[in-house]
C-alpha cells in the first residue's frame, strides 16, 4: 500500500512530513525512531480500548496515523482490547465503570469493523486486527505475576501522573495493573509478529514508555514508541464535542450529515492544524488551502476540503455525495426528492425537527417549527416572500399543505429566507388520513 501524496523524494523524509504535520509530541529515541519511520517496513502497533460501543472523532488521529503510516510502507497491527477494556485505563477524576465481558465482547466487533476501512488487508504490509484477549485471557494469575510482575518496580508505577493524582481518593489494583497488561501486549506482539513501534495518544505516554521497557527487560528488541499530541480547539473546549454530546463514527450514533457538519463547522483558528492531522492531501495543497482561509474566510474552502475528505473516508463516497446533495437541496440549489428518508432526517434533526399530529395552515408551521416566533411574524415573512415549503416559495398565510406534498411520506423542508431552515415530522398515520 503505498501513496503518491508522500513527501516527493529529495525534499522531507517522512519523519519530517510526521513532524510539520505535528504528529509527534514525545519519542523514545528520536534517531533511532527517524532510521525506523525512514527505513524498510516496519511493523507497529496502535490499541483501541472498547470503552463505548463505537469509535469517536478523538480516535482519528490515531486511526489516521496508522493509515499514514500504511502508506508510507509500514505494517499496521489495530489491536482492539478484548482484556484491557474490560479493565480500563485509569482516569484522573474517578474508578471506571467495568463492563461486562459480553458487552465488551459485543463492542470488540464493532470496533474491529470500524477501523476496516482505514488500512487495507492485502499487500505486502496488509493490516492484522488482533485482540489481546487472545494471549491475555489465557494467563493464570500466578503467569501474571510471575512473568509479568516481576518486571515492574512499584516506584516507578506510583510516579505515572494519573496514578499521582488518584492516590488520595483512591485506585483500585485493577486499574493500577492497567500498565502491566499494555506492555505485555507489546512484548506479545513483538513476539509474535516482530513489532517494532507503538504509538498512542499523549496520554499514553506513560503505558508506552513502560512497554519499551519491558520489552528490554524480557531480553527482546530493540523497540520504540511515540505519541501524538491531544487534539484540542483553539476555545478551549473539548474536541470531539458538541451540545448533543460525542461525535461517533458509527453512522447510528452520530448521522453521517452531523459527521459532515462537525468539520464544515470546524472553526478558522484550528482548520489548518486539523488538516495537517487528518488529511492525506499534499503539503502544497494544505499551505495552499491555509492561505486560502486566511485570504478568504468566508469561502471555508478548508472546511469542505476537511469535511468531503473525512467523511468519504469515514462513510463511503455514496453517503458523502447523499450529504452534499443534501446541504444543497436544503437552501434551495438541488432537488429534495433525491434525498433518502435517512439522510433527510439526519439534516432535519440537526436543523430543529419537530414532530405534529396534523399539518396546520402555513403561517402556523413556521410558528411550530420555531422559524418564527409568532404568527403575526410568519404572517409578515409570508407577505415578504421569504417562506419556503420544500423550497417552493409560501404566497399564502392560510396555505394548507397537503399530504402528497410530504417528503418520504412524513417530512416538510421550512425555510426562512436564505439560511434558516427547519424540519417538520408528522406521524405516519397523520399522513395517511
Amino acid at each position: 500500500m503505498t501513496d503518491s501524496n508522500l513527501p516527493p523524494a529529495g525534499r522531507d523524509s517522512f519523519t519530517d512530513d510526521l513532524r510539520w504535520r505535528g504528529l509527534i509530541q514525545d519519542s523514545t529515541d528520536p534517531d533511532e525512531l527517524r532510521a525506523l519511520l525512514d527505513g524498510p517496513a516496519a511493523v507497529f502497533y496502535v490499541g483501541f480500548d472498547p470503552t463505548a460501543p463505537s469509535l469517536h472523532v478523538g480516535h482519528l488521529m490515531q486511526v489516521a496515523t496508522a493509515r499514514r503510516l500504511q502508506l508510507a510502507g509500514h505494517r499496521p497491527l489495530l489491536l482492539v482490547g478484548g482484556a484491557t477494556g474490560q479493565i480500563g485505563d485509569p482516569k484522573e477524576s474517578a474508578e471506571r465503570t467495568l463492563n461486562p465481558p459480553e458487552v465488551v465482547a459485543g463492542w470488540v466487533q464493532r470496533i474491529r469493523d470500524q477501523l476496516a476501512p482505514f488500512v487495507s488487508y492485502t499487500g505486502d504490509n496488509a493490516a492484522l486486527l488482533v485482540n489481546n484477549l487472545e494471549w491475555t485471557g489465557e494467563m493464570s494469575v500466578v503467569e501474571f505475576l510471575r512473568d509479568v510482575g516481576k518486571h515492574f518496580p512499584v516506584n516507578k508505577m506510583l510516579a505515572r501522573e494519573v496514578v499521582r493524582a488518584r492516590l488520595e481518593s483512591g485506585i483500585s489494583f485493577t486499574e493500577f495493573s492497567y500498565q502491566l497488561l499494555q506492555a505485555n501486549d507489546f512484548f506479545e506482539l513483538h513476539r509474535r509478529h516482530g513489532c517494532q513501534l507503538q504509538f498512542g495518544g499523549s496520554d499514553q505516554w506513560g503505558n508506552i514508555t513502560a512497554g519499551v521497557d519491558y520489552v528490554r527487560r524480557r531480553g527482546a528488541g530493540p523497540v520504540q514508541g511515540f505519541t501524538t499530541p491531544l487534539v484540542t480547539k483553539s476555545d478551549g473546549s473539548k474536541f470531539g464535542k458538541t451540545e448533543g454530546g460525542a461525535i461517533w463514527l458509527d453512522p447510528e450514533m452520530t448521522s453521517p450529515y452531523a459527521f459532515y457538519q462537525f468539520w464544515i463547522n470546524v472553526d478558522d483558528r484550528d482548520v489548518g492544524r486539523y488538516l495537517r492531522y487528518f488529511s492525506f492531501r499534499s503539503r502544497e495543497e494544505l499551505e495552499a488551502l491555509e492561505k486560502e482561509t486566511a485570504e478568504r474566510p468566508a469561502s471555508r474552502a478548508a472546511q469542505r476540503a476537511l469535511a468531503e475528505e473525512l467523511t468519504t473516508l469515514v462513510h463511503g463516497e455514496r453517503e458523502m455525495a447523499q450529504v452534499v446533495a443534501a446541504s444543497q437541496a436544503l437552501f434551495g440549489r438541488g432537488s429534495l426528492a433525491d434525498l433518502s428518508a435517512a439522510t433527510l432526517r439526519a439534516a432535519l434533526t440537526e436543523a430543529g425537527l419537530v414532530r405534529l399530529d396534523t399539518l396546520p395552515e402555513a403561517a402556523a408551521l413556521l410558528k411550530e417549527s420555531g422559524l418564527v416566533p409568532s404568527m403575526k411574524e410568519a404572517r409578515r415573512v409570508i407577505a415578504e416572500g421569504g417562506a419556503y415549503v420544500n423550497n417552493i416559495r409560501v404566497t399564502e398565510a392560510d396555505a394548507v399543505i397537503g399530504a402528497d406534498e410530504l417528503l418520504h411520506g412524513r417530512y416538510l423542508v421550512l425555510r426562512r429566507g436564505k439560511r434558516s431552515f427547519a424540519g417538520v415530522e408528522l406521524d405516519v398515520p397523520a399522513a395517511v388520513e
